[in-house]
């Protein structure tokens, strides 16, 4: 009698798919995620971003930074 065939995929064959497929998952997601950019005016550009909040006084005391 002729033995069957095994179709079973080894481990390293499988890595290997696996890693062919995350590579073109990711080729195909950067184009997608570069195409959503938000544009920026002038008057948000210069506007002041950093605020001392209590929050962050407390991160400074907690952490012994210099006053």
């Amino acid at each position: 009698m002729k033995q069957r065939e095994k179709t079973t995929v080894g481990r390293r064959e499988f890595l290997r798919v696996l890693g062919a497929g995350a590579g073109a998952a990711a080729a195909t997601a950067v184009p997608l995620a570069s195409t959503a950019s938000a544009v920026e005016s002038d008057q948000d550009k210069k506007k002041a971003r950093y605020r001392e909040t209590e929050d962050v006084k407390t991160y400074y005391r907690v952490n012994r930074y210099p006053s």
